[in-house]
């Protein structure tokens, strides 16, 4: 496929030419062989396709939520061509053989790969960790998503199983004795101590949607001190504040000065990722107080609208923070999230320059639990294209 009349980061016009599933060359008066389809990208831009750190496809066990193929077609419609799924199915996802089954199914269906974690304790019991000790190399990632580990010497023998046998842990930063009283010092209390295991093991950790001040400068001085601790922010955490939305999501949604600290954070480098933690919930279980929001398909016009647009922040920085970074985290570096020669074939066109409105009606996930209806957003992603094949087009 030979893509004509785009705009690169730049907004300088670009072509793209993809084959055999990998981007061949990028430039400009680019000639396809004969017989090669050409996309009109009608002055988009284009961008590495997004990745996402943090998921929720709800499968096995709780599919009238999301399931595997419903998933995949918001995360194409969203943009997206690869996402890391959290273990809190049912079953819990406590072994390779679930993670391999979600895995090839998303595969089968062809919109969206994924990458399906771990739990951190069997069945998220917080203390059966045996099972860690007998995970096949291609899994890398483990969590215990929203429970944390509560028990601080099971965690230290985690973080040092997890050095040895080359796993990243991804923490859901929260003390479930604390947060019935005080969130935000839960999120606080189990940042620090899981940055202090990092560095005390050496571990690779990768801190899930930060939305603290506090929280987010612990990991800052963790990194300074040459930690290898990533973070990654949601983009409901930097939209919105307590001020301007009461809606249940874990963490809550935080006050303005930790919104800034958010930034700032993003600014100097702290930051490295967006995750999106679309957790899909029925309206009944939403009416009951579930904790979550969708946000594939909302997440880059959110973004581009709230830190481009508004925080004058520049359409590079927003592409590394939802393609390059979150690829250096998942270990797809070299093979995902940049527009080069060599790279996969996925790629985004976005309209930045019409505003458009969402519509929780429209979105392709089951479940409608999305705060930004009927906001206005600029950054409306029109075509995504997965290994050189269009998985997602408006129609126009």
């Amino acid at each position: 496929m030979l893509i004509r009349n785009a705009k690169d980061l730049d907004g300088k016009p670009v072509e793209l030419w993809l084959r055999d599933g990998k981007i061949a060359a990028i430039g400009q008066g680019l000639l396809a062989p004969e017989g090669e389809p050409v996309l009109d990208a009608k002055g988009r831009t284009a961008l590495p396709a997004f990745i996402d750190t943090h998921c929720h496809w709800r499968t096995p066990g709780f599919e009238y939520k999301e399931d595997i193929a419903t998933g995949s077609a918001a995360a194409a419609a969203g943009g997206y061509t690869y996402v890391n799924l959290m273990p809190n199915t049912k079953p819990v996802c406590s072994s390779a053989e679930i993670a391999h089954a979600v895995q090839d199914e998303a595969k089968r269906i062809g919109l969206c790969d994924a990458n399906q974690t771990v739990s951190i304790t069997q069945n998220f019991d917080g203390k059966t960790i045996d099972h860690l000790l007998t995970l096949p190399e291609d899994v890398k990632f483990i969590t215990e998503d929203g429970n944390g580990v509560m028990n601080n010497a099971v965690m230290a023998r985690v973080f040092a199983i997890a050095t040895e046998r080359g796993l990243t842990v991804m923490s859901h930063a929260e003390d479930r004795e604390i947060s019935p009283w005080d969130y935000r010092l839960a999120e606080n209390i189990e940042t620090v101590r899981n940055c202090h295991l990092a560095e005390y093991y050496g571990t690779r950790l990768h801190m899930c949607h930060v939305s603290t001040k506090e929280a987010v400068d612990a990991v800052r001085a963790s990194r300074m001190r040459g930690a290898r601790v990533s973070c990654e922010v949601t983009p409901h955490h930097l939209w919105f504040d307590d001020s301007r939305l009461q809606y249940r999501v874990n963490p809550p949604i935080r006050k303005a000065e930790d919104v800034d600290a958010l930034i700032e954070a993003i600014k100097d480098g702290t930051v490295t990722c967006i995750g999106t933690d679309h957790a899909p919930h029925t309206a009944a279980e939403k009416e009951k107080g579930a904790a979550g929001m969708v946000g594939l398909e909302t997440a880059f016009g959110v973004c581009y609208t709230k830190l481009c647009r508004e925080q004058c922040l520049p359409l590079e920085l927003l592409s590394f923070l939802m393609s390059a970074g979150p690829a250096a985290v998942l270990g797809l570096a070299g093979h995902k999230g940049l527009l080069a020669p060599g790279y996969d074939a996925d790629v985004v066109l976005a309209d930045l320059d019409h505003m458009y409105q969402v519509k929780a009606e429209d979105l392709h996930s089951k479940s409608k639990n999305c705060p930004y209806d009927g906001a206005y957003l600029f950054g409306r992603v029109v075509t995504t294209i997965k290994g050189g094949t269009v998985t997602w087009q408006i129609e126009e």
